[in-house]
């Protein structure tokens, strides 16, 4: 009897000491990592918070979606210094368009423009110059010289065209934007938010594709004189295509950046830096931050029939539904296949519709959190119906 009794508890203990060596290497390997575990993806890791920029204010915007990845103090007013010619660029690129100047236009340049201070292009008072020729040494050279006879060419004073920067940042939907100069000299009553000047980049860019190229323009030669962009990155990066500089002393060095990578355009802002390889650094951190943890997609392209709804009282029982311009969403790298896109339309559509008019909304979800909500809008017009046709329709309606 005693040696059965003393075999079992040699047994008992053997077993509960088998069981902790097991849990001690289980412990071990979980503390050294196991190197048969899966490899934790992108989808599921939290992004993590942007670098350090040092900056005053910045912001990083999806060009196609317009979303914002991250920002610090986006929508406060700051002076923006040369980031202003993005604005007189725009205007200038405005009236091209329209056909009131050209390329080709020769400028008289004017002794206040000569004389304006800052980065300069070299111009000569009362000598004729392109407006081919001064945009490039507004862009490329940052010359204030040739921003203030462009001004002058287009609005007659550099004070008119100012109003004009002013009204075309309204149509814009600036909210924290005043001009006073087309140069970005320092005024008290002149600023910019970092979300105004990317909406400026961004739009620039998408209405202006042939005049963007000189953005990416390395050096520029005017009277013999050869000067750098000040955009450093455009030697750094193959992805910079563009896009401004700006210093002053009160407003410190600024940089706005556009740079495209796998079919994903990204635009940075970073207002008030400390020096000019700081500007740099902080810029070339948010552009690899939102390249690393950000991807972009196409979900739906314009004018293509997602969906058709009943309409009443029209000349057509249907009208075809769609998005009038693409859908695109920007979201953390590796979740695409989360996304949920829902389609909501409008109870009882009578005719007349007009094209484009909002019928309803397309929601595109990731989990549970909105990531963006567009019109869905009539791909055609829809007239009233034939007077039977109507009645008939007035008929079905009160029995529903």
């Amino acid at each position: 009897m005693r040696n059965k009794l003393f075999f079992l508890v040699v047994s008992f203990l053997f077993v509960v000491c088998s069981s902790l060596t097991r849990a001690d290497v289980l412990a071990s390997v979980s503390a050294q990592g196991n190197p048969h575990a899966a490899t934790p993806t992108a989808a599921d890791m939290p992004i993590p918070r942007p670098p350090s920029t040092g900056a005053k204010a910045f912001i990083i915007m999806d060009y196609n979606s317009g979303q914002v990845l991250a920002q610090e103090n986006a929508d406060k007013s700051y002076e923006p210094a040369s980031i202003t010619k993005l604005m007189t660029a725009y205007v200038v690129f405005n009236e091209l368009e329209a056909g009131k100047i050209t390329l080709k236009d020769m400028v008289t340049v004017s002794e206040k423009a000569w004389r304006t201070p800052g980065s300069r292009m070299f111009v000569e008072v009362g000598k004729q110059v392109s407006v081919e020729n001064l945009i490039q040494g507004m862009i490329v050279e940052s010359g204030n010289d040739a921003t203030v006879a462009l001004a002058e060419y287009i609005a007659g004073s550099e004070d008119t065209f100012a109003a004009l920067m002013n009204r075309t940042a309204e149509a814009l939907g600036l909210t924290g934007s005043h001009f006073t100069n087309s140069t970005g000299l320092p005024h008290p009553d002149h600023h910019m938010t970092a979300h105004d000047i990317a909406i400026v980049a961004v739009d620039l860019i998408r209405r202006f594709p042939e005049y963007y190229k000189w953005y990416s323009q390395k050096e520029f030669t005017y009277n013999n004189i050869t000067q750098h962009n000040r955009n450093k990155l455009l030697w750094q990066d193959d992805s910079v295509d563009g896009m401004k500089t700006g210093y002053t002393d009160t407003a410190g060095y600024c940089l706005v950046t556009s740079a495209k990578k796998d079919g994903m355009r990204l635009i940075t802002v970073v207002l008030g830096t400390p020096s000019a390889n700081a500007r740099i650094s902080a810029s070339q951190a948010l552009l690899n931050y939102g390249f690393r943890f950000f991807e972009s997609h196409k979900l739906y392209d314009a004018g293509t029939t997602l969906a058709s709804s009943r309409i009443w009282k029209g000349n057509s029982d249907t009208v075809p539904l769609g998005l009038n311009k693409p859908l695109y969403v920007t979201i953390p790298r590796g979740r695409y296949d989360q996304l949920q896109a829902t389609m909501q339309v409008d109870n009882r559509i009578m005719a007349p519709v007009e094209k484009g008019e909002s019928l309803g909304s397309v929601q595109v979800r990731l989990d549970k959190d909105l990531v963006t909500k567009v019109p869905l809008v009539s791909l055609d017009a829809v007239t009233e119906g034939s007077f039977l046709h109507r009645v008939t329709d007035a008929a079905l309606l009160y029995f529903q």
